[in-house]
């Protein structure tokens, strides 16, 4: 394991977090232009008190106001542990960002997420190691923090006692189970703590019910959003793109030709663009790829609300950390053409953030090329339907599980059968890429590592 260094060595990027900051406050804002302070406290309350597995659209259940200020104050604690704990600031911490406070929408709360990051702090003592070292696996890991709300409010059985106990035996064991998962995934699946977390929750909701409990899964679903919704979405993006080419004191024709650079990248994990290519293609990158997401959900007749628009900031989060137009686009349309062969619709909620988050498969098109980007997008559509129903929805990362089961499967297949050469494992630590700030040489698109078979 690589050690931090001191925050004021790495303060390459650091200027990110005043831009982060403004981007919680802009949260704040537009909770407050939407409903009044007496109602977004009372749903503060009401996200508080429920139990949260998938899929609880926090706007469906407390209002716009409420979530959009669960989802400010969310991104404020990001922010400060992130600070606080001397991480390393570069693309991660846009992914941190992007995945925190898009969760915090539908699913993660400024109380439920506590107990696991305690958990990462006492790993982290565990090892003597500063926490910088762990905390972005644990926030993560706050992927279960439905458990913690369900064996804490769920009547007749659990406590508040026992969830943060489950809370912080979470947050524990998460560092050293990604970092294996993280090697037999090859890099193929982007949310790799979402696979985790999978296994995780197929151990203990099992146990769970055993003991007497009975989760159930839940399906609250704002409509009747879109025009507003798409009117923010659509600034904020265009607001990004241009800052990319006119913002980051770079001529337009430098950045642009940054972009097209990095939409030549494979994705595969680890691929810090910030550190390969800089701010500005990759505030081009984040407004190009929310507005695909964006575009994607209405086009198939979906609903922007607290789900949807919590996976489009997961894909804008992770534009500085494997996806781009190019290479989530295949897989995206994978999931398209299932809706035409398949037996569900694409309007169907679980369907339509599937479609967002099947862009965890991103490599896989990036590396291979897009016929197996829609392959693996195909095959995401029905799995992901599936893999739910297992952890009664506890892992708010359950595209992330199954894409970890669709990347593990197609990975030695392609590589022993379509292309003739010996699948690996991946020998990376997972760690190390988010430990360091300087720039890095972008990998010659498509490079091939592994070993020839014949």
């Amino acid at each position: 394991m690589t050690t931090h260094m001191p925050l004021h060595q790495h303060d390459r990027y650091r200027r990110m977090l005043r831009y982060f900051w403004l981007f919680a406050a802009l949260q704040l804002l537009a909770a407050f232009l939407l409903d009044s302070p007496g109602n977004i406290l009372r749903g503060l309350r009401t996200i508080v008190y429920t139990e949260d597995a998938l899929i609880t659209d926090y706007i469906a259940v407390a209002g716009p106001g409420a979530a959009l200020c669960n989802a400010a104050l969310v991104t404020a604690i990001t922010l400060c542990l992130l600070y606080f704990s001397n991480e390393t600031f570069n693309g991660t911490t846009q992914l941190e960002v992007g995945l925190m406070s898009g969760f915090a929408l539908f699913g993660k709360n400024f109380v439920n997420i506590w107990p696991i990051l305690a958990g990462s702090y006492l790993y982290a003592r565990f090892r003597r190691e500063p926490l910088g070292s762990y905390i972005h696996i644990g926030l993560l890991s706050t992927a279960l923090s439905p458990l913690v709300s369900y064996i804490a409010l769920d009547n007749g059985w659990g406590n508040l006692y026992s969830a943060v106990i489950v809370g912080v035996l979470i947050g524990f064991i998460m560092p050293p189970l990604s970092s294996y998962t993280y090697r037999i995934q090859n890099g193929m699946n982007l949310y790799n703590a979402g696979f985790a977390c999978g296994l995780v929750a197929m151990i203990l909701v099992p146990l769970m019910s055993s003991m007497g409990a009975d989760p159930t899964v839940h399906y609250n679903w704002a409509t009747g959003y879109n025009r507003l919704f798409a009117g923010m979405l659509s600034v904020l993006c265009l607001v990004l793109i241009f800052c990319g080419l006119f913002c980051c004191r770079k001529p337009v024709w430098a950045a642009w030709a940054g972009y097209r650079r990095l939409l030549l990248t494979s994705g595969r994990s680890p691929s810090d663009f910030l550190r390969m290519f800089g701010p500005a293609p990759v505030l081009i990158n984040t407004g190009v790829n929310g507005l695909i997401g964006m575009v994607f959900v209405l086009g198939g007749g979906g609903d922007l609300n607290g789900p949807t628009i919590g996976g489009i900031l997961t894909i804008m989060g992770f534009s500085a950390f494997g996806k781009h137009a190019a290479n989530i686009i295949p897989v995206m349309a994978g999931v398209f053409l299932g809706g035409l062969v398949m037996h569900w619709s694409l309007d169907d909620p679980s369907v339509q953030l599937a479609c967002l988050f099947c862009t965890t498969l991103a490599p896989i098109s990036g590396y291979f090329g897009w016929p197996y980007g829609l392959l693996a997008g195909f095959l995401h559509s029905s799995v992901v339907l599936y893999t739910s129903s297992p952890v009664a929805g506890m892992n708010l990362y359950n595209n992330g599980f199954s894409g970890g089961l669709i990347a593990i499967v197609l990975y030695p297949l392609i590589i022993d059968v379509a292309q003739h050469r010996k699948p690996v494992l991946q020998d990376r630590d997972y760690f190390q890429p988010m430990a360091h700030d300087e720039p890095i040489v972008p990998p010659a698109p498509h490079a091939i590592s592994e070993e020839e078979s014949r």
